[in-house]
């Protein structure tokens, strides 16, 4: 599971637990690639007299991986989505950790949007409309989003038929 059990509340239980689909890392990969290649290329190109030219080349090429793969990598690793009984939690950011939390008794609304790519990966954003100022929450690119959707309709009908308290027992 993602998320510590020091940030769940007594009797609170994990339903969904996931990260953002891996398709995140598509165009990383492609860049990682494609770096390579221009690094492999230039050092095949250059004789011995342009040593310096191949090491230049290998050094915008070790931070463009840094930039345009490890760092995407990072983040994605790191950033988690979470549902439990009680409140969707989102953590996201490498070195500056942000987290939002929202209580189950605050959504309004949750809607999953799919594009054809996302179709055929078997992912979407989920939409959380809730009673704050910013009106919606969207979570993109959630794997089985679905299921993730069917989940939580679930927990918010169970909330509201028993009029939007939380059973510990539950």
């Amino acid at each position: 599971m993602a998320i510590s059990r020091t940030l769940l509340s007594e009797g609170e239980r994990v339903v969904v637990s996931t990260r953002t689909h891996p398709k995140a890392l598509l165009l990383p990969v492609l860049a990682l690639v494609l770096l390579l290649a221009v690094g492999t290329f230039v050092e095949t190109r250059v004789d011995g007299d342009q040593q310096l030219l191949a090491w230049l080349v290998w050094g915008a090429v070790a931070l463009g991986v840094l930039w345009l793969f490890v760092w995407p990598l990072l983040t994605w690793l790191v950033g988690h989505y979470t549902i439990t009984d009680r409140r969707i939690i989102t953590r996201t950011g490498v070195l500056t950790r942000r987290g939002h939390d929202i209580p189950l008794s605050r959504i309004s609304d949750v809607q999953v949007e799919r594009h054809l790519s996302d179709r055929l990966l078997g992912c979407g954003t989920l939409v959380i409309g809730d009673a704050s100022p910013d009106g919606a929450v969207a979570l993109p690119d959630i794997p089985r989003v679905r299921e993730a959707q069917a989940r939580l309709n679930d927990l918010l009908h169970a909330l509201h038929s028993r009029g939007g308290r939380h059973d510990e027992g539950a």
